[in-house]
């Protein structure tokens, strides 16, 4: 009879080599299907019995505990601790006449011609600011919530209505990004029928509407917007700016232009120029974001198409960490990328030079000339223009500096000047993330929920070994819809242990951990390392700081079952019997 203690060992170095391997590949610890995530009981879909489709997640309110969708034709608001329970719907499609106005203009081919939900941001405390495509004739609506989530009240508020144009896309396929604050809404918006006028728009508010330069490629060109988000630059708001995050074709290329990552900026106390740049931004910046990996031959490759932005809040509200899901654009090689930025490294790349053609081949270069005063991007009255009021009263020579160079010279690189993790040669591609600060026995980690164009979310950690090396864990893979379909939105709530998912067929809200999937034996438990789960002397469950020492077993740094599982054999014989993922 072989000792019970050989079999324990055989079956932990078994398990050692299965979670190697899973690590060194990208291969998830564990892997459900749709059928088996909801056996688990630890996932609920939603979605209409009506004829709609695209949906994506718009707003959370934690407050009133919803979650605000938006669909085609569609406004729902669902409980945010249960998605199942009976939703709340506004139904809004758009007017006959536009939809026959839509088809009659050519479009309608690809589903077009209806009222897609791009836009729904609080106004105040009682009622959101909507804004749809409506069938190529974009269109906003306010809409009462009322005070608290118990009163059901979820309505449009008669005679709101009103033209949605430099707010929303006239094309429900072009992506775009808003943000209101303060009353004020900012959009990254395609602004015309075409869809070949995009631009950065201010609207609303008390200050006056502006917008980027029109049809000048040094300032945007063929821009996806993506996200945006004010990041206070110091103590004084007056220095507050809003930072967003696109990609565009780019001049700068040796060959033509490409397709690069930008990240922008813009003060909020912006109101445009006296003379020149009149109703236009005057404080508008881009810098290039680089997401790059060095090959053993030293060949660099780009991973240029960013595909979202995660902002992870840090005690400082003024140095958020930056996330960034990159994908490759190449037909030979294919891969996705997530790099984490800081705002100080951000920062460093707008307060140096700016980029300038010169020479007799017109390349481009470090300005080396004089720069104007104040320095083009500072906000008037902030802390390094206390004397100025407006922007209106920078100098003509400050805002045909602006106009020219709007573009900084340097890129802004990842910390480690490397990417956090790579997957290439896979069958899918990253779309968007979420991040989750979890505490453990032994540290703090960030936990990386990232949703694929194949309709599955991984759970990924990435742990520092000795000499800078990093340890990729893809803790698990789930497949969150019933027909496959990419992710378009995650939205995460720490404080409820939940996940939020949407694509084109649905949404579903998710645990953010099903610690019994590992295994049942002390050493499953601990070889998986993920910071939400430990063993509690019975089982594989939830972390918690109030459990009792003695009897929590959980390792992440290690995952060092020998060490953590002593006394602990109930089932141990288990580990070895697993399949590798």
């Amino acid at each position: 009879m072989v000792p019970w203690a050989t079999l324990l060992l055989l079956g932990l170095l078994f398990s050692c080599c299965c979670l190697g391997h899973s690590s060194l590949t990208g291969a998830p610890r564990v892997y459900l299907t749709y059928k088996e995530l909801l056996e688990t009981r630890t996932a609920r879909p939603f979605s209409f019995n009506f004829n709609t489709s695209d949906y994506r997640i718009l707003l959370v309110d934690q407050d009133q505990e919803r979650l605000y969708l938006g669909a085609r034709d569609f406004l729902v608001a669902l409980d945010l601790h249960n998605i199942n329970k009976e939703p709340l719907i506004i139904h809004w499609p758009a007017l006959p006449n536009q939809e026959n106005e839509c088809r009659l203009a050519g479009k309608g081919q690809r589903g077009e011609c209806f009222n897609y939900i791009r836009l729904m941001e609080p106004l105040n405390r009682t009622h959101l600011y909507a804004c749809g495509t409506g069938a190529y004739h974009p269109v906003c609506i306010l809409i009462n919530r009322g005070w608290r989530s118990e009163e059901y009240l979820f309505r449009m508020v008669p005679h709101s209505l009103e033209p949605g144009k430099g707010k929303c896309p006239y094309d429900p396929r072009q992506p775009s990004m808003a943000v209101l604050i303060n009353n004020t809404l900012y959009a990254g918006v395609h602004v015309d029928f075409m869809g070949t006028d995009a631009a950065l728009f201010r609207t609303m508010g008390p200050r006056p509407a502006i917008r980027t330069e029109q049809h000048d490629s040094r300032w945007l060109y063929d821009p996806v917007f993506l996200q945006a988000h004010v990041i206070p630059d110091s103590s004084d708001h007056n220095d507050d700016k809003l930072y967003f995050f696109f990609r565009e074709k780019a001049l700068e290329g040796a060959v033509g232009p490409a397709v690069l990552a930008r990240v922008g900026r813009v003060c909020l106390n912006d109101d445009g120029g006296q003379r020149s740049l009149l109703n236009k931004w005057t404080t508008f910046l881009k810098a290039r974001l680089v997401c790059s990996v060095i090959g053993e031959d030293g060949v660099e490759t780009f991973f240029d198409e960013l595909r979202d932005v995660f902002l992870l809040p840090t005690q400082d509200e003024k140095h958020p960490l930056l996330y960034g899901v990159f994908s490759t654009l190449g037909s030979v090689f294919r891969g996705s990328a997530v790099c984490v930025y800081s705002m100080a490294d951000i920062r460093t790349v707008f307060n140096g030079p700016f980029a300038h053609k010169e020479g007799h081949n017109y390349q481009w270069g470090p300005y080396t000339g004089r720069v104007p005063y104040p320095r083009p991007g500072a906000c008037p009255g902030g802390t390094f223009t206390p004397g100025l009021r407006s922007t209106r009263e920078f100098s003509d020579e400050l805002v045909t500096f602006v106009r020219a160079h709007p573009l900084m010279f340097h890129a802004v690189y990842p910390l480690q000047r490397r990417p956090l993790l790579v997957r290439t040669n896979v069958p899918y591609s990253f779309t968007t993330l979420a991040v989750d600060l979890v505490d453990a026995v032994d540290g703090r980690y960030e936990v990386l929920f990232l949703g694929t164009d194949q309709g599955t979310v991984q759970k990924v950690i990435v742990l520092p070994k000795e000499q800078g090396i990093l340890e990729e864990l893809t803790l698990e893979e789930v497949e969150v819809f019933r027909v496959p379909a990419p992710v378009k939105t995650l939205w995460i709530s720490s404080k409820r242990q939940q996940l939020y998912v949407s694509s084109d067929m649905g949404v579903s809200q998710l645990s953010l951990h099903r610690c019994r999937e590992y295994g049942e034996a002390c050493a499953d438990c601990c070889l998986a390392r993920d910071p939400y789960c430990a063993w509690d002397g019975q089982r594989c469950a939830r972390y918690s700081h109030t459990a009792k020492r003695r009897s929590r077993r959980q390792d992440i740094k290690h995952g060092d079952p020998l060490r953590q599982c002593r006394g602990f054999n109930a089932k141990a014989t288990t580990v070895g019997s697993q399949t590798c993922a």
